[in-house]
């Protein structure tokens, strides 16, 4: 007898199936498996089950956190290689260990009891999953490789964080998305409460009297956009129409004082600021992009700030060398 489910099945399995991860099989293995019908959390225990990135995550909180707690702080276990051991474990009767074993589970109830939905916090995303596009754009910008250790995608899964912590009140927007593999996203995150708790402060420090700090409030139509960490001006001295600076919030002397936040931030704004200059202007057909740091480099302002500065055939006679004429008679060659 010809089953018509099977066959659709059968067929959407092996030919209409696309995936770019094992989520689709897995799912439909559970439904299988459970005579048609599965819960969220099944599915969901299923696709961990089949994550090598969850067990390897788990993996180094055992050695790093709870291994090391209980190994070289308490003296409670062992460990050779990749085995731990509890210490003197043999002279445990059956009924003793069924005993200790309810005691664990009763200090776990205790626990959960207190803190409520706070117990998995730390492993909560707290916000919508970011979106395949987003994703893809962050990881591209990233080279496919972890922005910290630079290992490739090939080799481990690759995450986007948030770089300014959500908790801590950072944007879900590109300059604040990082890509980092799996077990730098864990190690950050655990230091979190440490590296990270006063973040918002940081990115407040301002400078009493620079101009940056504190554009008046009669000038601030001069801000024609920002993000978290950015906002952009045109310059008050305008070398070319439409010369722009994109200036970090936070007070630092210069460019190499930038973190990886107001990096991405800025870059965000000058490649926002390109598109807008072109759409608003034809005849722009290339860019200066130019940084002072330090007064023998011509800064004037020891407030970073970024140049972009629209150029046009014919704005001079021969561009030729570009920022090289920086020094005076370098610009030829």
């Amino acid at each position: 007898m010809y089953n018509v489910t099977y066959h659709k099945l059968r067929k959407f399995i092996a030919e209409e199936m696309r995936m770019s991860q094992v989520y689709q099989p897995v799912m439909l293995i559970e439904l299988l498996k459970s005579g048609g019908q599965a819960s969220v959390e099944q599915i969901a225990k299923a696709i961990l089950d089949k994550d090598p990135t969850q067990l390897e995550y788990f993996a180094e909180v055992v050695k790093n956190m709870v291994g090391k707690v209980l190994t070289k702080n308490r003296g409670i276990t062992n460990k050779e290689g990749n085995t731990y051991f509890l210490i003197d474990s043999h002279q445990l009767s059956v009924e003793e260990t069924q005993e200790l074993i309810a005691q664990c589970e009763q200090r776990i109830t205790d626990f959960e009891s207190k803190r409520g939905d706070t117990v998995w916090a730390h492993r909560k995303r707290g916000h919508r999953p970011i979106s395949g596009s987003v994703r893809y754009e962050v990881l591209s910008r990233a080279k496919f490789r972890c922005e910290l250790c630079g290992i490739s995608a090939d080799e481990k899964n690759i995450e986007v964080d948030h770089i300014h912590p959500k908790s801590l009140g950072g944007k879900d927007e590109i300059s604040n998305f990082q890509a980092l593999c799996y077990s730098c996203n864990a190690g950050k995150r655990n230091t979190d409460s440490t590296d990270f708790r006063n973040y918002k402060n940081f990115y407040q420090e301002r400078s009493n009297g620079c101009v940056f700090c504190s554009i008046p409030e009669s000038e601030q139509d001069r801000v024609i956009f920002e993000n978290n960490l950015c906002f952009v001006i045109r310059d008050a001295f305008p070398v070319t129409t439409g010369h722009t600076l994109i200036i970090p919030k936070r007070h630092i002397d210069d460019y190499f004082g930038l973190t990886q936040a107001e990096i991405n931030a800025t870059h965000q704004l000058i490649n926002q600021q390109k598109k807008n200059l072109i759409e608003n202007d034809p005849s722009i057909e290339g860019f200066n992009i130019g940084i002072n740091c330090g007064e023998v480099a011509g800064q004037t302002v020891f407030h970073c700030h970024i140049h972009l500065i629209p150029r046009r055939r014919g704005d001079v006679k021969n561009p030729r060398g570009g920022i090289r004429h920086t020094i005076p008679g370098k610009g030829h060659y």
